[in-house]
């Protein structure tokens, strides 16, 4: 038994290897109200405890709220991951909204969050390479998350989504002007108006801050599928680190 154990006590970090899931990995977390609800969080292949990766927050769109036809983990990012899956180099965590909203002060951004905090306390995660990506209406909630907890992003990346109304707009990019972001958006989007990003990223600009902006030409409303197909995204995101 003691020659069994012998590697482990040497070698803590295997012990963490051998109790690790890698991949997509359903998960549980408990509100407050003693429900549950799940979610995924990808674990990278390579992780084996001993060094600190970064994590990815996806918001998924409205067809992916709980009750819909798809999973989150089937629309945006997941697929992407899918393709590269042994390569893919960080954490990241997929949560799914019940109430068919992202925005931070709901239920479903809450949630959100604390599971984020749960996947921090549970992996070794670096805390200064946080990052943040949503589509249509999780590209909404991108906005929304990134002005509500700015000092805690390395970056985001918003896709075809916006703020509420023209009033948010000014005061959203007031809390965002100092994160690195990179929006995309289809310039025939007919779900979301391209006018959305396009007057968000001017208003960053007329602050002093220097967002990448892709507008996809001939694209609808499934801009993400471009916007994550393009390896220089995640290569961006992962350059990133909060001071």
């Amino acid at each position: 038994m003691l020659r069994r154990l012998l590697p482990l006590i040497l070698f803590p970090a295997l012990a963490v290897a051998a109790d690790t899931k890698t991949g997509f990995v359903t998960k549980s977390h408990k509100n407050a109200d003693g429900s549950t609800s799940e979610y995924v969080v990808f674990v990278p292949h390579s992780y084996d405890g001993t060094k600190e990766f970064p994590v990815i927050l996806f918001l998924h769109g409205s067809g992916e709220t709980k009750g819909g036809q798809k999973m989150p983990v089937e629309q945006g990012i997941g697929p992407h991951i899918q393709r590269n899956e042994k390569a893919f180099p960080a954490f990241v965590v997929i949560p799914q909204s019940e109430k068919r909203t992202w925005q931070a002060e709901s239920d479903d951004g809450k949630r959100a969050m604390a599971i984020l905090d749960a996947t921090l306390k549970e992996y070794k995660i670096d805390p200064a390479r946080q990052y943040l990506t949503g589509l249509s209406m999780g590209g909404y909630g991108t906005w929304s998350h990134a002005a509500a907890y700015a000092d805690r992003w390395a970056c985001f990346a918003p896709i075809c989504g916006g703020v509420r109304n023209a009033d948010d707009v000014k005061a959203t990019a007031e809390k965002v002007k100092n994160l690195p972001c990179w929006c995309w958006h289809g310039d025939k989007d007919t779900a979301v108006k391209v006018e959305k990003s396009r007057e968000l990223i001017e208003a960053m600009k007329k602050l002093g801050a220097e967002p990448r902006y892709t507008e996809l030409e001939y694209v609808g409303h499934n801009s993400w599928d471009a916007a994550y197909a393009t390896p220089e995204l995640i290569e961006w995101m992962m350059k990133q680190k909060k001071k």
